[in-house]
């Protein structure tokens, strides 16, 4: 995303606005762990590693819902079971507009953040993205058009 004038341009980067740290679980952890940690912290998804710390999968609210709605024990449940496999990814050095992109094209609200060897360095959501749209209306930057 590249905002301002043609004279001023506001390149924002993905390590601009992504939460960090992330919330992380082992593959092993318990799926009530993954949602005590969405719970304490107030966010809506937890990365699953492996024993490296490699991201192998996520967990959103959406998948501790049905989990628990088609009878999975939270107290013997293992994230693995549950995670969504291969999340799609973003690098903190790229544009916003590009995990922008990626949410619109995917249909998920929560990216995480990787490094060169896929460990979890931050998490970007359409929250985050929408936070700093209102943010940059709000200062005059961006301009809705009616």
């Amino acid at each position: 995303m590249v905002l301002g004038s043609p004279r001023r341009r506001l390149p924002l980067r993905v390590s601009d606005i992504m939460s960090r740290p992330p919330a992380v679980i082992e593959e092993t952890g318990l799926l009530i762990d993954a949602a005590r940690i969405m719970h304490e912290r107030d966010i809506g998804s937890v990365l699953v590693v492996d024993k490296e710390g490699v991201v192998r999968g996520i967990i959103t609210e959406r998948d501790v819902v049905a989990a628990i709605a088609h009878g999975f024990d939270p107290k013997t449940t293992r994230a693995w079971e549950i995670m969504t496999e291969n999340p799609v990814t973003v690098r903190e050095h790229e544009r916003v507009s590009t995990a922008l992109e990626r949410i619109t094209e995917t249909g998920v609200r929560h990216l995480p953040v990787v490094d060169d060897k896929g460990r979890p360095v931050g998490v970007i959501s359409f929250r985050d993205i929408a936070n700093l749209i209102l943010m940059l209306m709000e200062m005059g930057v961006i301009h809705p058009s009616v």
